[in-house]
Parts: C-alpha cells; sequence; structure tokens
C-alpha cells in the first residue's frame, strides 16, 4: 500500500499573508511541518508541499523539501490535494496543514489505520475543547459523531446545545485527514453541497454525498497559526524544547 502525505500551503491569507513561509527559529514553518510528516514511516519519504506560489517553491527547493506545483484556482486544502491524487497514484493520501508546526508525527499518523484496515475512505481528527472561547469561535470547526465516531455534522456554530444534559463533551476538528484515491476524486468532480456552502467545511461534502467519515479522538496541544500572536507562542515553544532560537 502506498501513502502519500500532502502539505497544502498558499501564500494569500486575509488575516496572516505569507504564513507557510514565516521564519521559526532559522526555519520557515513548512519546513516545521514537513519534517514531522517525513518522520511517518508509512509515508516511506513520500511527502509534498502542494502550492501554487513561486515563493512557497523558491523555500521548499531552497530546503529540499519536495514540492508539487498546484493550479491556482483552488479553494480548499483537499482540492490541492485531490489535484495531487490525480497526477501522483497512491492508495492513500494525508492531508496535514501547513499552518501546524507543533503537530507530531505520532498524530499525523493517527489517520492511517482506519484506511489501511478498510474501515473508512475518509478519516479525520477530533479533539476535546478545554477552552470555552473555542465552542463559540466560529473559525473551530464542531465535530458531531455517532456512537462510533462516525461524523454526522461539523458546524462553526456552538453544538451540541444542552438543553437536555450538561454532561456531554464538545469536539473540535484537528485538520488532519486521511482520504482514500476514489475519495479524491470524487470530491475533485463532486460540486459543493448545500450544507458546505453554509458552514464553509469542506469534510461536510462528503458526510452530505453519503460517505462515512471516520473521526479518531487525539489529545491535542498544537497550535493553528492564523495570527502573528499564534506565530509568537509557537516560537516560545520551540525555543523551550531547543533550548535557543536561531532567528535568520
Amino acid at each position: 500500500m502506498k501513502i502519500i502525505g500532502v502539505i497544502p500551503a498558499r501564500y494569500a491569507s486575509s488575516r496572516f499573508p505569507g504564513k507557510p513561509i514565516a521564519d521559526i527559529c532559522g526555519k520557515p514553518m513548512i519546513w516545521w511541518v514537513y519534517h514531522q510528516a517525513i518522520k511517518v514511516s508509512q509515508f516511506n519519504g513520500d511527502v509534498y508541499i502542494a502550492t501554487d506560489d513561486k515563493r512557497i517553491e523558491d523555500v521548499c527547493i531552497k530546503f529540499d523539501m519536495n514540492v508539487f506545483m498546484t493550479n491556482s484556482k483552488h479553494p480548499t486544502g483537499t482540492d490541492r490535494t485531490a489535484e495531487v491524487a490525480e497526477k501522483i497514484k497512491a492508495d492513500f493520501y494525508v492531508n496535514i496543514q501547513g499552518d501546524e508546526p507543533l503537530l507530531s508525527d505520532d498524530i499525523i499518523y493517527k489517520v492511517i489505520p482506519y484506511l489501511l484496515e478498510g474501515k473508512a475512505e475518509v478519516t479525520n481528527l477530533m479533539s476535546k475543547i478545554k477552552d470555552p472561547i473555542d465552542f463559540i469561535n466560529p473559525t473551530v470547526p464542531k465535530v458531531l459523531v455517532n456512537n462510533e465516531n462516525i461524523g454526522v455534522y461539523l458546524t462553526r456554530a456552538g453544538a451540541p446545545y444542552p438543553k437536555g444534559s450538561i454532561d456531554y463533551d464538545i469536539y473540535k476538528q484537528v485538520c488532519v485527514y486521511g482520504f482514500s484515491r476514489n475519495a479524491l476524486l470524487f470530491f475533485k468532480n463532486q460540486p459543493r453541497g448545500r450544507l458546505e456552502n453554509i458552514e464553509d467545511i469542506e469534510i461536510l461534502r462528503f458526510i452530505e454525498c453519503g460517505y462515512k467519515v471516520q473521526f479518531i479522538e487525539i489529545e491535542n496541544t498544537s497550535i493553528a497559526v492564523d495570527t502573528e500572536k499564534d506565530l509568537e507562542k509557537v516560537k516560545t515553544i520551540i525555543t523551550n524544547r531547543l533550548g535557543r532560537c536561531n532567528e535568520n
């Protein structure tokens, strides 16, 4: 079974332009993600940064990272991953967010076993919400699953609503995805659904069309870098791990 790791990366960002190549202790952010991904033995070194931007490509070449140039019109990272699947044949693909430099290889690996065992064609990670701000933050998708942790719905609203009970856990999406090749090619050719359009969460395309999306619960302490303040938090953590931080 061949499995490819894909790290979608775009330069344009309304809140933080150029964040994939923002400096963290002398290396671009995307380097930290890439070097966690290549530790996953199941990839066998087949990890690609998928981008449409020459500046990101140049950085990848400079730091000896595999890079795959994609169409500039892709609206999501999953679309970018689907283009990789179309052109580089493998059995499965793992989409790893390029703005989470603290993600460990152990966490990335978690989406793979269900794929290899044939239990699901689409997998995704989730973790318990511990910060109440995340519950009301619309940039944090909340995950609703059944008793087998199969996705029922994802929403940017605060959900589920505690009318009948307050004895429950709330989960947020952690953006590491696993896909079969067939699932990605389906995604590429299937128009956005009504709920996906409303919530702007691409994994809903699979759920709306009847795909079983298997969620895997993890304990996650990673930080998604959406702002320069987030970047400073990550720099502090990595500096503490290394005992130093060599800025460019």
